[in-house]
């Protein structure tokens, strides 16, 4: 369990605060995450990386000379969201273009993906690599499907090379790309592990068993079985790795190989050594070459007891940047010179909001949202734990914490802005970015989307009728299909919020006002959440344990339901 904190909600704001501090000569803490402390040479390509924190030293331990120029950090198993890292980009920026570098995470990629659009609108070139060394995750024919772990650490440092040594974007980027097609990774878990604040683990493994494949954020493993010996272990990892090594290997026998044996929190170093020396004496006899392996914590999971072991499979200039210098907080090779650059500033990135003042229509709205607000948030914080267990079924259980830490932060900007006079939309917007900054995740961005979409359809100055509110929830449908990739079926939160929408305009149509309209159209939200109990997901962390979650219905979907519903009681009470 996690022993150490003080208020969860702060945890990770409190934890990056004092990893700057205990790293400050390295790295700097910026708005979003951290980024190392000298400055990109003018005119170069930046590497930014990141992901949830409580994986300590990915993703902001990999942050420093011959890796990493920045690291967005979200929250516990979160993704960071997409305004975190444009900060993040925007503060290592040199003028040769940001590659973006995550693990393949429906959240990081969702939220990736906004932040490269935002970016490329503002002039900057950006490309983006997702790293997917997972074998466990997808056969070998859908490697796009894979996760992303351990093997995130080689793909990393092979960009940062390409980058530090003056090579143009689109050379980087195919650099990466290319290590990624080079890299293997399988774990394994013996416990679950324990966020801070919660009373119990997100999963849970039988004494005496083992998980093969377990995921990083808790996700289960794809086989059970039983404890093994450190040599057995050593044996199964390595023989499954080498039943996928990459077709581009024309010498299998004599093959030059970096390996990383990872501890996910708990297992020790001299456990870990024990299990290393097998691995050797297997690698080797298989006349396989081994380059600079490393052994200890390089992606982790809080307290979760398990291991994972990588191979990278290299050529010539691949290995090159295996074994370059590197001196970061998590990880340092060799020696680093430090840069003739100057220093970055230690200048306050949090920009306010420029408010407007509202309408008196539109400011009378905007108290109705955050009436809104506050009853779906009394919702959740009443269902957190059964979301969590909906989630902990085929996911990793932490849904109902997620949604209750994003409508919380939604609460506390729609009161800033309802303080300062501003209209519904304005106040919406505000409200969502504070959602998806906080929640981070899948869920987290795409309810940023939503209230985003509302808010840019109600505006500041007329007062919201029903045709401006089908207005924005239709759009929000169309950009959450857009950025999340979820189509009706697919077992996600579209599955209640596609029917809705048709609802609503239906109800408009029919010349409803807003209460009847939203009233008649949420009659069948609670329904449509529990038939997704019958479908099979086909996207985000449920998807590989697909066949678990049949008979439980997706935490997402019912989520929203019970946002749609706790809504539609205010706006009755305000708004007839």
């Amino acid at each position: 369990m996690t022993y150490l904190y003080n208020d969860p909600v702060k945890f990770v704001e409190e934890l990056v605060e004092g990893y700057a501090a205990a790293h400050r000569d390295k790295i700097l803490q910026v708005e979003g995450g951290v980024i190392r402390r000298h400055k990109a040479k003018p005119g170069q390509v930046v590497l930014v990386i990141g992901g949830g924190s409580g994986h300590y030293p990915a993703f902001g331990g990999f942050v420093g000379q011959g890796l990493a120029h920045g690291a967005a950090m979200g929250n516990v198993f979160a993704s960071p969201s997409a305004q975190q890292i444009c900060n993040v980009a925007l503060a290592v920026e040199a003028g040769g273009g940001v590659l973006f570098c995550y693990g393949n995470y429906a959240g990081d990629v969702l939220n990736f993906n906004q932040a490269q659009e935002r970016l490329r609108a503002e002039g900057v070139d950006v490309r983006s690599v997702v790293v997917t060394d997972d074998i466990a995750s997808a056969p070998m024919h859908e490697q796009h499907k894979r996760r992303g772990i351990a093997g995130t650490l080689p793909v990393f440092k092979a960009a940062a090379v390409a980058a530090d040594s003056g090579k143009i974007l689109d050379e980087v980027f195919h650099i990466a790309q290319q290590a990624n097609q080079q890299v293997r990774t399988l774990g394994v878990a013996f416990s679950g592990c324990t966020l801070p604040g919660a009373k119990q683990p997100l999963f849970e493994v039988a004494d005496g068993k083992m998980e093969v494949g377990m995921g990083i954020h808790g996700e289960s493993g794809l086989q059970q079985m039983t404890t093994p010996t450190a040599d057995q272990l050593a044996e199964i990892l390595v023989n499954r790795l080498l039943s996928e090594m990459p077709s581009t290997i024309a010498n299998p026998d004599g093959a030059r190989i970096g390996v990383i044996l990872n501890s996910l929190g708990a297992v020790k170093q001299e456990e870990l050594f024990v299990v290393y020396r097998k691995v050797n004496h297997l690698l080797s006899g298989r006349g396989l070459i081994i380059i600079e392996p490393v052994v200890g914590e390089f992606i982790t999971s809080f307290d979760m007891a398990g291991v994972s072991l990588t191979l990278f499979w290299m050529n010539a200039a691949l290995e090159q940047s295996w074994v370059a210098a590197a001196d970061a907080p998590g990880f340092h090779r060799g020696h680093v010179a430090l840069p003739d650059g100057d220093q970055m500033d230690a200048t306050e990135s949090i920009t306010k909001r420029q408010t407007a003042i509202g309408s008196v229509d539109s400011q009378a709205a905007a108290a109705v949202v955050l009436a809104a607000l506050e009853a779906a948030l009394d919702e959740i914080s009443a269902q957190k734990d059964e979301l969590g267990r909906l989630d902990a079924v085929a996911g990793d259980g932490d849904h109902g914490i997620g949604m209750h830490r994003g409508l919380t932060a939604a609460v506390a900007a729609a009161k800033e802005m309802l303080a300062a006079s501003s209209g519904a939309g304005t106040l919406l917007t505000s409200a969502g970015d504070a959602w998806s900054g906080q929640a981070g995740g899948t869920s987290g961005a795409l309810w940023g989307v939503i209230l985003r979409s509302l808010g840019q359809a109600l505006g500041d100055e007329a007062r919201p009728d029903t045709a401006t509110v089908v207005a924005g929830v239709t759009t929000a449908v169309r950009e959450v299909q857009r950025l999340g990739k979820a189509q009706l079926g697919d077992k996600t939160l579209v599955d209640v919020l596609h029917p809705f929408s048709e609802a609503l305009a239906n109800g408009a149509s029919h010349g409803f006002s807003i209460p009847d309209a939203w009233t008649a159209a949420a009659e069948a939200t609670s329904k449509a959440a529990q038939a997704t109990q019958n479908l099979l997901p086909k996207i985000g962390r449920a998807r590989p344990h697909a066949e678990k979650s049949i008979g439980t219905p997706d935490p997402g979907a019912v989520s929203m339901a019970l946002i749609i519903s706790s809504v539609g009681q205010v706006v009755r009470e305000r708004c007839s």
